[in-house]
């Protein structure tokens, strides 16, 4: 029995990651357009360019590989995986002991390489142009993001998220400079991570510009909706991520009651919503920087993660 509702919670949370992340999507997009004074699209228009791209008929090019359609739902499920590892509205759920901070950066990675493998698969110049920023901006928001993981590791004293969350979700942690750090340089792989303002702007197709759309330019119908989900399953992932780190009120633990799981999904409904509005507020009030100064954000973050690193080999108490 205890198998079966342990079964019952994770497989739930699975479900949940998927449902909610287009809605995150409609979130953000409205209300950028409400701050720029627009009418905007309701929020679940997401769900309706899902479901229409699902209906159309796949177009591929004659020089396409099988790693040009098998990609796709490769992406998908390994965004879906890591996704679905964060605990939301718990923790300590039948597969936590898989929640592995550097499992999940693993996983990121891997769909990251199939994406850059499929967009020069076809040979097109903006394929290549796309994998190649890619794979600059990920040289240097992944070593962050290990710095990242090395210091929540450091305070915690592992790795798994389960053990992050409960441990500083305690009223014994308190404030401390590493942590504040590690959010900074988180918010920032974040946004390197799923193409958002300022390193790119997922609005707009111009072609000197564009990094994630240059990669996905040649697919059509449904893989094209397979890719699109797992964008908004990555955005899912980090917001997600943020929050169970950093604001980890209403978690419920494991084996708690079904009020407490209720209580946990409702706060975590909460932290998306407000992660979405916050995100839409910072990418109306800056500008996309150059290209060629992506590298020197990604070195702050790179900085800071490393800082707060070392401040906890110093101290353990900052």
């Amino acid at each position: 029995m205890v198998l079966i509702a342990g079964l019952l919670v994770q497989g739930v949370q699975m479900l949940l990651v998927v449902a909610l992340a287009p809605l995150l999507v409609g979130v953000v997009r409205l209300t950028k357009a409400r701050l720029m004074r627009h009418r905007g699209a309701p929020v679940v228009q997401p769900y309706r360019d899902l479901m229409r791209l699902m209906r159309k008929e796949v177009v591929l090019a004659h020089n396409a590989s099988w790693l040009f359609r098998v990609s796709p739902y490769l992406i998908f499920a390994a965004t879906w995986v890591a996704a679905a590892l964060i605990p939301t509205f718990a923790s300590g759920l039948l597969f936590s002991w898989a929640a592995d901070l550097i499992a999940i950066v693993a996983l990121l990675a891997s769909a990251r390489f199939f994406l850059a493998l499929a967009a020069m698969d076809v040979g097109t110049s903006f394929g290549g142009i796309g994998a190649s920023r890619e794979m600059m901006i990920s040289t240097l928001a992944e070593p962050a993001m290990m710095l990242t993981v090395f210091s929540l590791a450091l305070i915690a004293g592992s790795t798994q998220l389960s053990t992050i969350v409960e441990y500083l979700a305690a009223p014994g942690v308190g404030l401390r400079v590493s942590l504040g750090m590690a959010l900074v340089a988180l918010v920032i792989v974040a946004l390197a991570e799923n193409a958002r303002i300022p390193v790119d702007n997922p609005g707009t197709h111009l072609e000197l510009t564009m990094v994630h759309e240059a990669m996905v330019l040649e697919y059509s119908g449904r893989h094209l909706a397979m890719i699109e989900l797992a964008a908004a399953l990555k955005l899912l992932l980090y917001i997600s991520l943020i929050g169970a780190i950093f604001w980890p009120f209403s978690i419920a633990g494991s084996g708690a009651s079904v009020g407490a799981y209720v209580l946990g999904a409702l706060a975590y409904l909460v932290k998306l919503l407000a992660g979405g509005v916050l995100l839409a507020i910072f990418e109306v009030s800056i500008a996309k920087m150059r290209l060629f100064r992506v590298p020197n954000l990604l070195g702050v973050a790179l900085m800071l993660a490393l800082l707060g690193t070392l401040l906890l080999f110093v101290s353990r108490s900052i």
